[in-house]
């Protein structure tokens, strides 16, 4: 198969490209499910981060 004699070798090429296609699959079919929401609490921290970015 493909010159790979032997079966180990071949194998994990196999397990490589199906892993790869599985990981694109699931990134597709999760790409913009919702996440957490926003809290108070973030947006506060948010702006109190580019405040002080700003003096800098």
């Amino acid at each position: 198969m493909l010159g790979i004699e032997d079966k180990w070798v071949a194998l994990a090429y196999l397990l490589c490209i199906g892993s790869t296609l599985l990981c694109v699959v699931y990134g597709w079919l999760n790409w913009n499910r919702g996440g957490d929401e926003i809290k108070q609490e973030d947006v506060r921290w948010a702006a109190e981060e580019d405040k002080a970015e700003e003096k800098l």
